[in-house]
């Protein structure tokens, strides 16, 4: 399996987190994508490097408006006075607003709050480069499956929250909607996604919500205890062509390995329903019992069985890199992971 990362995300190195109205340091470490290519190492992968995304690539998930505030707003920011060293919202438009006709206006301040879903996806200078670079990797992968193989993506920041105009979750560009988008035009007719990571696939979701073509699944902790809190209940089933074409897996906190795996078959046997050409699977490693944040409690076997069993489906597939932040064990899970997608 070819895998494909670029350097550049490494000028991403976030800052700010807030959790429970503490402020803490950001999860989203630099030293991820290290402990990642450790992993790669270890099955001899040497990955690739890809060329990052260019705008043109972009807009067939982001509009132009959106895009064009992620490449501006960290300078934008840093002429503001007294401005902290990363853009983070401090107000957003209530849905009351919104009816009323809300904008997002010219400030930074302002449109910080109109695309940013939270205060869980700082931007600062490297930030925009870092997602285009990540998004480059999507890309590559992507083209590796339109000619009928599998492929990872090491995606850093990782992208499953971003919706088409909004970032959240440490998530700016959503890698997995590139992914989809590129095998479309590349001549799939239909993609399936399954999302495993610990979060629910929210910005997946809102991007193909309406779409007859893709079917998305996600994997993932119980939303009335977990982040993003408001969606990825099991009754959002997509609307008008992509009527029960959304599948939501919500798990009870602290599921281990059998609760998790038998989510995954399901999933599975609704990919094979679907028959899609391509599958696209948005691999996070926070699902891992060592996880800081976690809400599940998957083991190293487990990551192992899950490469398995979505490996034996056999379809052309795309593994973009979501969350995980335990740098001590991502190397390993990911070669497990790996590992066992291989032996299928």
């Amino acid at each position: 399996m070819k895998a494909f990362h670029h350097p550049d995300q490494a000028r991403h190195n976030p800052r700010f987190f807030l959790i429970r109205g503490t402020v803490r340091p950001n999860y989203e470490v630099v030293e991820r994508a290290a402990a990642l290519q450790s992993g790669l190492a270890s099955l001899g992968i040497a990955p690739r490097e890809a060329e990052p995304a260019t705008v043109d690539q972009l807009i067939a998930v982001h509009p132009p408006e959106y895009l064009d505030f992620l490449a501006h707003a960290a300078a934008a920011w840093a002429a503001l006075r007294s401005a902290g060293p990363e853009v983070v919202a401090n107000t957003h438009p209530a849905p009351e607003m919104l009816a009323n006709g809300a904008q997002p206006g010219t400030h930074v301040v302002g449109q910080a709050g109109w695309y940013m879903a939270d205060a869980a996806c700082p931007i600062g200078e490297g930030t925009w480069e870092a997602a285009l670079a990540a998004a480059g990797c999507a890309l590559a992968a992507a083209a590796e499956t339109a000619a009928g193989r599998s492929a990872y993506a090491l995606c850093r920041p990782p992208g499953h929250h971003a919706y088409a105009a909004r970032a959240g979750g440490h998530c700016y560009l959503n890698n997995a909607a590139l992914a989809v988008e590129a095998l479309r035009a590349a001549g799939a007719s239909r993609v399936a996604t399954l999302d495993i990571d610990s979060h629910h696939g929210n910005g997946t979701q809102g991007i193909f919500w309406e779409r007859g073509d893709v079917l998305t699944i996600s994997v993932h902790g119980d939303p009335t205890h977990y982040y993003p809190w408001f969606v990825g209940h099991a009754g959002e089933r997509g609307a008008r062509a992509g009527e029960g074409l959304n599948l939501n897996l919500p798990l009870a906190i602290g599921t281990g390995d059998d609760g998790w795996l038998e989510a995954i078959r399901q999933g599975i046997a609704a990919i094979e329903a679907f028959r899609p050409d391509a599958l696209v699977v948005p691999l996070g490693f926070d699902a891992s019992e060592d996880e800081p944040l976690n809400a599940l409690a998957v083991t190293e076997a487990g990551f192992a069985r899950a490469g398995a069993l979505i490996g034996a489906l056999k379809l052309p597939t795309t593994i973009t890199q979501e969350g995980g932040y335990n740098t001590a064990v991502l190397g390993p899970l990911l070669a497990r992971f790996l590992g066992a997608w291989g032996n299928a």
